[in-house]
């Protein structure tokens, strides 16, 4: 069996409602800052939920020509901010040699869900000729992919995937294949999402999945917590340069992680809900142990997908308490939606992108907003602000509706 090329993280980008660049948002996560607030993209009053994880701040002109800005919904925006700073810190040049050993695989939950409301708005109100030309443009998943891809030149594979809020981790992980079997040297990836939108909202909220603590925002996003009453839609974009090991080493970059694990399954029981066992994120993690090859007392910080929702939070606390045994009381576990809010597709890119840095500096970011512990998700949990802590591999969780989970592995470098 030919032997699988090794792949590491150069480059982490990230843009969160904590922070619009990756060390903003590390050092504020490390602090246990919140990044939910009052609605102030739309108004929300006649809303049931008025708060969200929002990007406060951005400047779109800052990372894209100002003549663009108009053909790219604001998810699309979020991933070249975010490909901009991880680009820049893994040092990468895209050139005419190397442009088709150099992909993009970034995908969105949602895609531009603003775009569509307003351009509906505009038929609606003045017809077909009101639509806007770059309405397609702006609006459909791939095109975060395709614009990455044309600004840097990146002309290897380029893919996306929607896979609900497991989007993020799915492109990092099929990335990661891409460039293991040989198909490129180099793959952007990650996950964007900007689903903070009259509609958007609205759906979630009469789904009732949302947290209704109006009258305390920061605090509403509390995994784990008896009082957790539903998830807060948070937006933002993860991107991550994964690189060949040695491509990486021949060209001198500063490696920050190795991805060495990866799987994804599905739970195949509902669209909204997990079983009550977590058996199909428990089945996920083991599943991405083996592909690493590592017992479950390797990990030592694992990121949780914990939303903040009652059924899935002790889902995956019971999955992770079955997978590691003995190791999870010892196991420093945290969700650091407690502070963005649920990224829904830019999730799981935006938490993989905080468990290199986890990796880097040897912290374990926190949970906040826990108050009382859950009697069935007694966690070893990482509280109020970050604490260093050793160690050698660290884990990330991802879950979707549909039942699609994702589990990825890193390595200290």
């Amino acid at each position: 069996m030919k032997e699988q090329r090794r792949v590491v993280v150069t480059g982490v980008g990230l843009v969160s409602p904590v922070g619009i660049g990756t060390e903003e948002t590390w050092s504020a996560l490390l602090r246990g800052e919140s990044g939910v607030a009052p609605i102030q993209l739309f108004d929300a009053s006649r809303f049931s939920c008025r708060f969200a994880g929002e990007v406060k701040d951005f400047s779109p002109e800052k990372y894209i020509d100002r003549k663009d800005i108009k053909k790219m919904g604001r998810f699309i925006q979020f991933a070249m901010a975010a490909a901009e700073f991880a680009m820049k810190q893994s040092g990468l040049q895209v050139t005419e040699e190397n442009a088709e050993r150099v992909g993009v695989y970034v995908g969105s939950g949602i895609g531009a869900f603003e775009v569509i409301e307003r351009e509906h708005s505009k038929l609606l109100a003045g017809g077909p000729d009101r639509v806007s030309p770059f309405f397609i443009n702006a609006t459909i998943a791939n095109l975060a992919s395709g614009q990455i891809s044309i600004k840097y030149g990146a002309a290897g594979p380029n893919l996306t995937c929607s896979t609900a809020c497991t989007t993020g981790a799915h492109g990092i992980g099929e990335a990661w294949h891409i460039i293991r079997r040989g198909d490129a040297d180099v793959m952007i990836c990650g996950g964007s999402e900007a689903a903070v939108t009259p509609l958007s909202v609205a759906g979630f909220a009469a789904m009732r999945a949302l947290s209704t603590c109006n009258e305390s925002p920061q605090t509403a996003s509390r995994p784990w917590d008896t009082q957790r009453d539903g998830f807060v839609v948070g937006e933002g974009a993860g991107v991550l340069v994964l690189e060949e090991l040695s491509h990486a080493q021949a060209r001198g970059a500063t490696i920050l992680a190795e991805l060495v694990g990866y799987a994804a399954n599905s739970d195949a029981f509902h669209t909204n809900a997990p079983p009550e066992d977590g058996r199909g994120v428990r089945r996920v993690m083991q599943l991405a142990l083996a592909s690493a090859g590592l017992e479950p007392s390797a990990i030592g910080y694992l990121n949780a997908h914990a939303t903040s929702t009652p059924l899935g939070d002790r889902a995956e606390a019971q999955a992770i308490a079955d997978t590691f045994g003995e190791h999870a009381k010892t196991l420093l576990v945290s969700s650091t939606k407690s502070m963005t809010g649920h990224l829904l597709g830019g999730a799981g890119s935006l938490e993989a992108g905080i468990t290199v840095l986890a990796l880097r500096d040897q912290m374990a970011p926190p949970t906040t907003n826990l108050e009382e512990l859950d009697e069935r998700c007694q966690l070893n949990l990482v509280r109020d602000k970050g604490m260093p802590v050793p160690m050698q591999f660290a884990m990330t969780n991802s879950f979707g509706f549909g039942g699609t989970n994702a589990s990825l592995i890193f390595r200290k470098w």
